[in-house]
């Protein structure tokens, strides 16, 4: 088998994951999605941001990331 630079790829099935929120965040929601548009110039609907923003958030906290290496990291 030849060592390629680039590994596997990971898993990328989407999941389908249903939640509700509050009348608030939902509006919050839809303002973050306006501001986006004016911002890029383009139309994302708020269930589109979403997966991003999570990621965005989980990739910056400190906390989550330590814990989870250090979770990861036990035999």
């Amino acid at each position: 088998m030849p060592d390629l630079k680039l590994g596997r790829l990971p898993d990328r099935t989407p999941i389908k994951l249903a939640i509700t929120i509050t009348p608030d965040l939902q509006a919050a929601l839809q303002a973050y999605a306006s501001i986006y548009a004016q911002a890029y110039g383009v139309e994302e609907p708020v269930a589109e941001l979403i997966p991003a923003m999570l990621t965005a958030f989980l990739e910056s906290d400190r906390g989550f990331l330590r814990a989870r290496d250090a979770q990861r990291s036990k035999p």
